[in-house]
């Protein structure tokens, strides 16, 4: 039983029947009879009649055979018709190929996908795309200081989520929007707000040099409106005891200034010679454009001190340099929020070093080093007013601002009570991100932490931003809305 919709046999049954409007019918003929037909006259015509029927048989199997043939060599020709032009404008000659199999050949072509999403504050959080220009006016504000907004982007043509939210709390908003205006504080304020002090901490992975040229591409951006402003570039991986070895390079004029920082800095362990090799292009980006670089993290001897014996044991002058703000970093470690960090984030690199090793040992490490880098951030941008400090360190340090990307306004503050800096005024961004380096189970990026309904209320989203070198895959990206 053949199936009729299907386009061969649709246009075989139209050319069968244009073949059967010329035959006369057959079945249901009809001899008529008379009073001189004799009954051998009739059995004459019947017998007649069946020589007919198996003739005319014989020429519709002909006829469909023949039907069938020159059909197939139409549908054929129309194909190859089809496939062989790359236009998309060509002549369509089988009306059966679909419209999407038409143009550039049939050939399949992959949908563009935006490098840049906003990371929107709403609950859950939700990704939304940035076209390019959208990508260039970011970073210009960021160059101008302006920081990044951390209230949800509520906009009912951007998307359409917590509808419920937008519902009650926008009504609530208009309200008090027609008893009082907005002041200096409110939200519509801040967005305009010039801080003292600015930054952007830049998640990497070390391993891949294609992170490093992406966060030189953006610092070359963020710079374009920062003509005559103080910048500086801030290197986790660098300990602070290299500082003068990092200035001596952008002094330097000698043509293999490259290859001496590079042995310079891995002279006994003290950074990785792929760390120093990858990183390379921040280093040459720093010295062309003439940006101090701060080395921020603690000395290798110390770190070790502190994951075998403690934090109590790190020489004490070297400790008060890296912590500034004590009371301030007892208190982080009771904090709910901090607290749920520690839990759902940074504890999760754990991995012991020997049989000896301790939980409690690398929890007391990672919050000194976190504390070390905000601190030696935060006594640059507290001496040189109206900075901008652009920090590299890896995913896992600035994933869910837990690392020093949470810490340093509360030491800016503990230096320079006056300062003019708050949460917004920091920016995180987190390039080329995998799924695992999110803390994810799935293909997916994980967003948030603290969706347990206890935790709701300290829920916290992975980054400011997303930044991609290339189109990311399309099953990376979850709960993506529409984009500007």
């Amino acid at each position: 039983m053949w199936r009729l919709y299907h386009p061969t046999n649709l246009l075989l049954l139209l050319c069968l029947g244009h073949h059967h409007r010329g035959q006369h019918q057959v079945q249901g003929f009809h001899f008529p009879l008379n009073s001189v037909t004799t009954k051998s006259s009739i059995l004459r015509q019947q017998q007649r009649s069946h020589e007919n029927d198996h003739h005319l048989q014989d020429e519709l199997s002909q006829s469909r055979r023949e039907v069938i043939k020159s059909t197939s060599n139409i549908i054929l020709s129309t194909s190859l018709l089809t496939v062989a032009t790359d236009r998309a404008d060509a002549l369509n000659l089988n009306p059966f190929v679909p419209p999407d199999q038409i143009s550039n050949g049939g050939n399949y072509q992959q949908a563009k996908r935006a490098t840049a999403y906003l990371v929107d504050s709403t609950i859950p959080p939700t990704l939304i795309p940035y076209r390019a220009a959208r990508e260039a006016a970011v970073l210009k504000n960021l160059g101008n200081g302006l920081g990044t907004p951390k209230t949800p982007f509520i906009e009912e043509s951007l998307n359409l989520n917590n509808m419920m939210n937008k519902g009650v709390f926008g009504a609530i908003d208009f309200v008090q929007g027609i008893v009082q205006s907005y002041d200096d504080d409110s939200q519509m304020g801040k967005r305009n707000k010039v801080y003292d002090a600015s930054f952007i901490f830049m998640g990497v992975d070390y391993k891949d040099q294609s992170d490093a040229m992406l966060a030189v591409s953006i610092m070359g951006d963020v710079m374009k409106p920062r003509r005559g402003m103080d910048t500086a570039i801030a290197l986790e991986f660098v300990p602070v005891s290299l500082q003068s070895t990092i200035d001596q390079y952008l002094s330097s004029s000698q043509p293999n200034a490259d290859n001496i920082l590079v042995e310079s800095l891995v002279v006994d362990g003290q950074v990785s010679r792929y760390i120093a090799e990858n990183q390379l292009p921040l280093f040459q980006f720093a010295k062309m454009k003439k940006l101090p670089l701060i080395a921020c993290k603690p000395r290798p001897l110390d770190i070790e001190v502190v994951r075998k014996e403690g934090l109590q044991n790190v020489n004490q002058e070297r400790r008060s340099d890296y912590v500034m703000d004590v009371q301030g970093f007892i208190e982080w470690t009771q904090d709910p929020k901090n607290k749920m960090y520690a839990e759902k984030s940074l504890m999760k690199d754990f991995e012991p070093m020997d049989a000896n090793d301790t939980p409690g040992n690398f929890f007391a490490e990672r919050i000194l080093v976190h504390e070390a880098i905000a601190s030696a951030i935060a006594r640059y941008a507290v001496s040189h007013p109206k900075t901008l400090i652009m920090a590299i360190a890896p995913i896992r340090d600035v994933r869910y601002f837990g690392g020093p990307n949470g810490r340093v306004v509360r030491i800016c503050k503990k230096l320079n009570p006056q300062i003019t800096v708050d949460e917004e005024a920091v920016t995180t961004m987190l390039l080329n991100p995998s799924a695992e380096e999110t803390l994810s189970l799935s293909k997916f990026l994980r967003l948030e932490i603290g969706t347990k309904p206890d935790l709701l209320q300290y829920q916290t989203k992975v980054a400011d931003y997303l930044w991609f070198s290339s189109m990311p895959k399309v099953n990376l990206l979850p709960r993506l809305m529409n984009g500007s």
